[in-house]
């Protein structure tokens, strides 16, 4: 058995600032991040089948989980680094069992959750595939779903949990606060936390694979982005095959999921860089 674990860190607890998560920052929070992943590793190593743990470092540029985190089990690797192929999901493929999202945080607009945002906060206003508004963890799943790699646990905050409910209903969802502004939230205690999501990832990884939920879309899959500023779609629209329905809005559809998913992470990385040279 293989697992895959996309680690970000707005959805976790103790964060509620962008303070939080900035690496470096008087107020970044790594250690929390640490402690709390390991709940999630010390469960999965304890099952014999397991050949290969991959935690891929997904906040920002990959820069937030000690290579350390390894000495816990010699199966458990670590992706670091951006930029990357495939991001969040870098390194993904068709041989693995199950993927858990961990950190994960609801998307941009979504009502009660903590620093909104859906790939980047600076790029996009709102991002759709087919019709349906995206956080991370659905265009995340999708691309798994493309491979045929089911998810099996979400640890993340109320907001996504609320978004996340009619589309991976059979996901072991561990709620981590909730959010009472966009910068202030309601913890669980440090304890239940820690029970819920040792019993969370084993619930996770005692469920059959078969019974878990493969999340994809079909083809044609028409991507719609609202840009923040409209400067962003003027750089975006050059982007072959994208096509400018207004001042922020831009559409871009293809059958091949990857081709949109890849797309959509070009968006993310043209608006981010933009964002601080203007």
């Amino acid at each position: 058995m293989k697992i895959y674990i996309s680690v970000d860190m707005e959805g976790l607890a103790a964060i509620h600032t962008w303070k939080d998560v900035t690496f470096g920052g008087p107020h970044y929070k790594q250690k929390e991040l640490e402690e709390q992943l390991r709940w999630v590793l010390e469960e999965i190593v304890k099952y014999e089948d397991v050949e290969l743990i991959t935690v891929a470092d997904s906040h920002s540029v990959g820069d937030n989980i000690p290579y350390s985190i390894t000495d816990i089990d010699e199966r458990i690797e670590l992706i670091s680094g951006f930029p990357r192929k495939r991001y969040m999901m870098a390194g993904l493929d068709e041989s693995y069992d199950r993927v858990i999202f961990f950190g994960y945080h609801a998307g941009v607009g979504a009502l009660g959750a903590l620093m909104d945002h859906t790939y980047s906060s600076t790029t996009f206003h709102g991002v759709w595939i087919n019709g349906i508004r995206m956080n991370e963890a659905l265009i995340n799943a999708a691309y798994a779903g493309y491979l045929d790699v089911p998810v099996a646990m979400i640890v993340g905050d109320a907001a996504l949990r609320e978004e996340m409910k009619e589309f991976l209903d059979r996901v072991v969802f561990v709620t981590t606060k909730e959010g009472l502004g966009r910068f202030s939230a309601r913890f669980v205690s440090k304890k239940k936390l820690e029970m819920d999501i040792r019993s969370g990832t084993s619930e996770a990884m005692r469920r059959k694979r078969e019974d878990l939920r493969i999340y994809r879309f079909e083809p044609p899959v028409e991507l719609k982005v609202e840009t923040s500023r409209t400067e962003f779609a003027d750089a975006l629209e050059m982007i072959p095959g994208v096509e400018r329905l207004n001042g922020r809005v831009l559409k871009f559809i293809h059958d091949d999921y990857v081709v949109v998913f890849d797309t959509l992470l070009i968006m993310a990385t043209i608006g981010s860089m933009m964002g601080r040279m203007l």
